[in-house]
């Protein structure tokens, strides 16, 4: 599913806690990403996870598990939520 307003790839994620379906964008992750200085290898280390994942999450290839979006949340000094941005924060 593309965001005709920025033009980001989005794909729907439970997450969970009966909560309501978001969708992770792989440019909010890049951006922050490259916000806090970090290569894609370093964030792989950092996180326990290679830099295949990290750049498959990236391209929109994947996504993340909840383990892996609480890792890169707290790694990259967010709230888990930031990675899924809600409609309205998108705009």
């Amino acid at each position: 599913m593309w965001d005709a307003a920025n033009g980001a790839r989005l794909r729907l994620v439970n997450l969970g806690w009966n909560g309501p379906l978001r969708l992770f964008s792989w440019s909010v992750l890049r951006t922050m990403r490259v916000r806090a200085g970090l290569t894609q290898q370093e964030l792989a280390a950092a996180i326990g996870a290679s830099r295949a994942t990290i750049s498959s999450l990236e391209r929109g290839r994947s996504l993340p598990s909840l383990s892996t979006a609480r890792a890169l949340a707290q790694r990259l000094d967010v709230a888990v939520e930031d990675l899924f941005p809600d409609d309205d924060r998108q705009r």
